[in-house]
């Protein structure tokens, strides 16, 4: 069910890459049993609203040779499946749990996935990457205005960030509007698209000049007083 999901909605994807994404597909559903990595336990469902969702970014911006940031990662969406469809790019995974990290590290070599696979908080990962990277990628991580200070200063000037939203985007982008400005970032472009009958859309965000030095502040202040 799984593959014949995403044949439906990939067709042109290789018939190897989808094995691969298939291959942890069924990995991810395996460790799901004993670690939560996933409230989506139908293969249908992983095909649908995690490996499509996330391979939808491919639509926004060129990862060709990039280097890649997937900020909050959780069990490796949408890093993973754009590692997957774009070879090339450079991909670093980064979430703050552990045993995530750790079954991403042990699993993704073995099916021939490279990516390195950091168990840090964002904030704290910005002291030795910052504006490292060419793009950076998040998905259902925070609202925008918190996800913008832990992401932002990761990119390059002249990057990119991606923040995969649902319904409520319209409202984030409003709130988020000084942070943008704060941190040296312009809205490039709303993309929506259906999936599952609810609207997603991705928010590109370009990296115009750099974040100030004093930013990312420590989780606890971001939470406490968001920009």
């Amino acid at each position: 069910m799984m593959r014949e999901t995403l044949l439906r909605a990939l067709p042109t994807l290789e018939a190897e890459k989808l094995d691969v994404l298939c291959a942890f597909g069924t990995a991810l559903l395996e460790k799901n049993q004993v670690m939560n990595l996933t409230a989506i336990t139908d293969p249908e469902a992983v095909a649908r609203l995690h490996f499509v969702d996330s391979l939808t970014l491919l639509d926004a911006v060129p990862f060709a040779g990039k280097t890649v940031v997937d900020v909050g990662c959780g069990a490796g969406f949408p890093g993973v499946p754009l590692k997957v469809a774009e070879p090339s790019l450079r991909l670093t995974l980064l979430d703050s749990l552990n045993k995530r990290m750790k079954w991403l590290a042990d699993t993704l070599p073995g099916l021939g996935i490279e990516a390195d696979c950091v168990a840090a908080r964002a904030e704290e990962f910005a002291g030795g990457h910052r504006e490292g990277f060419d793009i950076a990628v998040s998905r259902a991580v925070a609202r925008l205005n918190v996800l913008l200070e832990l992401c932002l200063p990761l990119v390059k000037p002249g990057g990119t960030f991606l923040a995969m939203k649902g319904a409520g985007a319209d409202a984030e982008l409003s709130e988020a509007a000084y942070a943008l400005k704060v941190l040296g970032g312009r809205v490039a472009a709303v993309h929506e698209y259906p999936i599952a009958d609810a609207r997603h859309c991705v928010i590109v965000i370009e990296k115009r000049s750099a974040t100030p030095a004093q930013y990312p502040r420590r989780f606890a202040k971001i939470k406490q007083s968001p920009l």
